[in-house]
């Protein structure tokens, strides 16, 4: 059986308005285009990883109503396997509230819902979803106690850990030392490590026991270090639509590379082409590359 990618993590609705500029504490300013789109960093990191060829399974929670029946839909059609997304009676689906600006920067309130409902248990039942995986991808955007149990299988079934710590909150060594590929951003880093600079979070955080972090740096490009090796990857060229969704892209990418037998360099290549393919239009999933778009991309840079 091919190996698969597990994805334990998130389903939101976003509800995003484009906005000349973000407002200031107490202002009111009126916005522009008002649209809904299928989010949530696990759902956007499943989708991802599955437009590109990836294999994935899902496990998550929503509410019964009619965003939780969108967003299993969507995933759906995108070849992701939701058997494992559980229905909530009590919770409502979460829903994200997103501002772009005219720069394509964005920011980004979420009311979790049904996810932060996501238990132990929940993952503990779902444990025929890790069988036979390469990945188990998460981010944290669901309660710790269910991503300690998703890495316990994991290792249980010898499957590598690629960890989005998204959004950003402390995490405790033990965790970390437990995770295969750490996938920050800059500001993700310096929460974890307690400094500021790529190159002295990395540091500390290699003191702890991490020996793969791949560091998304933005416009800055890639900076990947592995096994005490540090090597960095220039951004792509592009021009900024909405930054939604470009980790997600990046680690869905990484993902797949990795079940595909390329190393973390080659991963890191394809999560920083996938995040430059996201920017340049509107939205979340809809913002996801396919194959053939990443393919391309990374053809014209050889």
């Amino acid at each position: 059986m091919r190996k698969h990618i597990v994805v334990v993590g998130s389903l939101n609705m976003d509800l995003v308005v484009r906005t000349p500029r973000h407002p200031q504490i107490g202002e009111t300013i009126i916005g522009s285009a008002f649209q809904t789109f299928p989010g949530g960093k696990g759902a956007n990191q499943a989708v991802a990883a599955a437009r590109l060829g990836g294999s994935v399974r899902m496990i998550g929670r929503v509410g019964a109503d009619a965003f939780g029946e969108a967003l299993l839909g969507t995933a759906a059609r995108d070849g992701v396997d939701t058997s494992w997304i559980s229905r909530d009676a009590e919770a409502p689906t979460g829903v994200a509230l997103i501002t772009v600006d005219d720069g394509g920067q964005n920011t980004i309130v979420v009311a979790s819902g049904a996810n932060m409902r996501l238990t132990p248990e929940d993952v503990f039942a779902a444990e025929a979803a890790f069988e036979d995986a390469a990945i188990l991808l998460m981010q944290l955007e669901s309660p710790l106690p269910a991503i300690a149990r998703a890495i316990e299988l994991a290792h249980l079934h010898g499957a590598q850990v690629v960890l989005n710590p998204s959004p950003a909150q402390p995490l405790e060594a033990e965790i970390l030392r437990r995770v295969d590929y750490l996938v920050p951003n800059q500001g993700e880093l310096a929460l974890l490590s307690g400094v500021d600079g790529a190159q002295a979070g990395a540091r500390r955080l290699m003191e702890l026991g991490m020996a793969r972090l791949i560091i998304t740096l933005g416009e800055e490009g890639v900076l990947a270090i592995v096994d005490g090796k540090q090597t960095s990857i220039s951004a792509h060229k592009v021009t900024a639509v909405d930054t939604t969704a470009a980790g997600d892209a990046f680690a869905g990418a990484f993902a797949v590379a990795l079940t595909e037998g390329l190393d973390a360099l080659q991963a890191a290549a394809w999560g920083n082409a996938a995040g430059a393919i996201s920017v340049t239009r509107p939205g979340a999933q809809p913002s996801l590359p396919h194959r053939l778009e990443l393919e391309e991309l990374l053809a014209r840079v050889k």
